[in-house]
């Protein structure tokens, strides 16, 4: 996380930095000229030589010989912090214009300070140039990367373990968890700043991984954080209301996703052509392309996909399927997570792994033998308990929180669904009172509590949902019970209190989140474990589950 972001802030979870233990072990020395050179800015006389080892948006992860990065922010400019930077060891400073004029009314700058126009999009070529994250001789891990508003984080999951599966050693950077060949690092980004990235990237290549799947946000592409980087694979899954914030519009959104399905940035696609947005950017996406259809009842008008989900049957909480190449050629998949927009993941999982160039029977007989996409996602349709059947999902969108709805409904008769979710402070309004009446129109009963508020009224937050909620109910004369119930973990005792065996409790929108940020501070609250304590005091069994306390 880059200063100007968030300053002050450091991984609450672990009392560390962001960004720290991303580094390889060894990074060879880079000239400053050289650095100047990439960015047209020409370094004088010894400066020239000076050695750059690093770089860093932020001070307070400087080591001695990197590149401080001073960038502005929406209260403090990185050059604030440039005294702090030196001291812990930078040797120059990338700075723009209103960076350098703040240094020139401090006390003497002791090294170098390159400026350029607009040093946020420089940063990731540069951090490419000093990690050498991705050389072009070859040897670094080959690269999958997923975007789309749902399904990123499970479908990068399910890359890791069919990988796996095959023999690779891998990593994983996503919104839950990095993993580099070592200790699981808990992520603060859903995609890590470009510094850090390539860095992770390095890092890999260093212990000798031979693939990484990535989650790639809308924000990272905004914010330039995959910036030099280029993906051997890009996987899209869809496109639906959210992030409207940042965006504006769902043509914005679109337009800075399809900046990832560019030569600059991957190398071919499988994009997912379940929605318009799907068969737009399989038609509009400047490399080759190879189109996947994972949901029926399409407009006739729209052509046959490269490969087609077929034949799906429940199998246990999962489902069965066959993937059919439009030559004639299948393959049988199986998912052990609920849910028809798991079968897209998984769907979408392997055939990225097949585009790769893995052969389909060295494929098949990965699927058949180590089943890896019933891999349990912490914090996605996660079952806390069966009876009731209680789940645990990272819902935070109209879309989402629709599929999930529909994925928990059980047939068994007299059975409810009792549902507990809020929305996010300082983000999309629109999409909050869509969440209530989706909620209204899905659920027996709905309780509505809070998300993260961070800096808005809770109770403001709530209004907002209640309203769609209430509209629903009365427009579409719904029998469902709403209720306001908060702080969080009241709401989900009190789903506890109501439900019976038969029934299901969805507690959506935090996943495997463990902090609740409320007026700039972190309360720790794990909806898992939430959940699990109010149903052990109900005398409800409840599973085992060791990623529950992750």
């Amino acid at each position: 996380m880059s200063e100007h972001h968030a300053p002050g802030r450091t991984d609450t979870t672990s009392g560390t930095v962001p960004g720290s233990g991303f580094r390889p072990t060894a990074v060879a020395e880079v000239p400053l000229g050289t650095i100047g050179e990439s960015v047209g800015v020409v370094v004088p006389g010894a400066s020239s030589s000076i050695p750059v080892t690093g770089i860093s948006l932020n001070s307070r992860t400087v080591q001695p010989g990197d590149l401080y990065v001073a960038l502005p922010g929406a209260t403090r400019h990185g050059a604030d912090f440039v005294s702090q930077a030196v001291e812990a060891g930078a040797v120059a400073v990338v700075t723009d214009d209103d960076g350098a004029r703040l240094l020139a009314l401090s006390t003497d700058t002791p090294v170098p300070v390159l400026v350029v126009q607009e040093p946020r999009s420089a940063v990731g070529g540069l951090a490419a140039l000093i990690y050498q994250s991705r050389p072009e001789s070859g040897t670094s891990p080959s690269l999958f990367g997923v975007t789309g508003t749902n399904g990123k984080t499970t479908t990068t999951y399910f890359i890791n373990a069919l990988l796996q599966a095959l023999g690779r050693r891998t990593g994983l950077i996503g919104t839950i968890e990095i993993l580099a060949g070592g200790e699981p690092i808990p992520s603060l980004l859903t995609t890590p700043e470009s510094t850090d990235l390539h860095a992770l990237l390095a890092l890999m290549r260093e212990r000798g991984l031979d693939a990484a799947s990535m989650e790639v946000s809308s924000h990272a592409v905004s914010f330039h954080r995959v910036d030099g980087v280029q993906f051997d694979v890009a996987g899209f899954t869809n496109l639906t209301q959210d992030h409207l914030d940042l965006h504006g519009t769902m043509d914005e959104y679109f337009q800075t996703k399809a900046r990832l399905f560019t030569a600059r940035h991957a190398k071919s696609a499988v994009i997912t052509v379940d929605d318009e947005w799907g068969r737009r950017l399989a038609d509009t996406a400047g490399i080759p392309v190879t189109t996947l259809a994972t949901a029926g009842g399409h407009d006739s008008a729209v052509p046959a996909a490269d490969w087609t989900v077929t034949a799906a049957a429940p199998r246990g909480l999962g489902t069965q399927f066959r993937l059919r190449h439009r030559e004639g050629s299948e393959l049988r998949v199986h998912t052990g997570l609920p849910g028809s927009f798991n079968v897209s993941n998984a769907a979408l999982a392997t055939v990225m792994v097949l585009a790769s160039g893995v052969e389909p029977a060295a494929l098949q007989a990965a699927l058949d033998e180590a089943d890896p996409f019933t891999v349990a996602v912490p914090g996605r349709m996660q079952l806390v308990s069966t009876a009731p059947a209680a789940v645990v999902d990272f819902a935070h969108n109209p879309d989402s929180l629709q599929r999930a709805l529909e994925a928990v409904r059980s047939s068994e008769p007299g059975s409810r669904v009792i549902v507990v979710f809020g929305a996010t402070g300082q983000r999309d309004q629109g999409k909050r009172p869509a969440m209530g009446a989706i909620a209204a129109r899905l659920a027996d009963v709905v309780i509505i509590s809070d998300d993260d508020p961070h800096d808005e009224d809770a109770a403001d937050i709530r209004a907002d949902v209640l309203a769609g909620a209430r509209e629903a109910k009365e427009s579409g004369g719904l029998g469902c019970t709403i209720l306001e119930s908060y702080p969080r973990d009241v709401a989900i005792r009190e789903a506890v209190k109501m439900a019976q065996p038969q029934d299901t409790i969805l507690v959506a929108g935090r996943g495997h989140e463990v902090w609740q940020e409320v007026k700039g501070v972190n309360l720790a609250l794990d909806d898992r474990v939430e959940l699990r304590e109010a149903l052990t005091a109900r005398g409800f069994t409840v599973l085992n589950d060791e990623r529950i306390e992750s």
